[in-house]
């Protein structure tokens, strides 16, 4: 079976944040809340790169793994998603996630935040497929469509990749076979500098 997971081919990420307008625009996400967002590491340096975050539906989600109400499940797809009726807005997947996905619309106190919000890989959640109720609390469900997520598909660059893992993950090979003749991480040349 298939593992859905997301790459951010970080040579090719223009920072133009369309995968987060595009994100917002299909699942209606609250004020205050960005499911996706995109980073810039060494940001006005020399090898500036940005990266677009979401969450990355781990085999072992660790959001899964501290959730006292079993909110949490994966699907036959790998695609780690989130009951919203049987979230108590803890804050407990918050602190466990290492990519910070998980957030909740209000920053009031404790048990005041309302209900936890995340990446659903555009799948949608556990209500009926297609159903308003399922669209007012989780948003589009694209997979259902046989379509990509909203992010990756309005990605003008490409730079950001969804779908089977291994598909992913052999876009990502080529492309960096392509660059360079490999990745440029080994070698004489890294090791001993360019001059040897």
């Amino acid at each position: 079976m298939a593992r859905m997971k997301f790459l951010c081919d970080a040579d090719r990420c223009i920072e133009c944040n369309g995968c987060v307008t595009a994100c917002k625009n299909a699942n209606d996400v609250p004020w205050g809340v960005n499911r996706r967002r995109v980073i810039t590491l060494n940001d006005g340096l020399p090898g500036e790169k940005s990266i677009s975050v979401a969450c990355m539906h781990c085999t072992d989600a660790p959001c899964a793994a501290v959730c006292p109400t079993d909110c949490f499940y994966t699907t036959t797809d790998g695609i780690v998603l989130h009951d919203k009726d049987l979230c108590i807005g803890c804050g407990y997947c918050f602190y466990a996630c290492p990519f910070g996905a998980p957030q909740f619309p209000t920053t009031e106190a404790f048990g005041v935040r309302g209900k936890m919000d995340k990446c659903t890989f555009c799948a949608g959640g556990p209500d009926e497929p297609g159903t308003a109720s399922e669209y007012e609390k989780y948003g589009a469900n694209r997979i259902a469509d046989g379509k990509l997520p909203a992010c990756a598909e309005m990605c003008a660059t490409k730079a950001l990749l969804a779908g089977d893992g291994d598909l992913v993950a052999d876009i990502y090979r080529n492309r960096m076979m392509s660059r360079d003749g490999r990745p440029q991480t080994w070698g004489w040349a890294k090791a001993y500098g360019a001059g040897a």
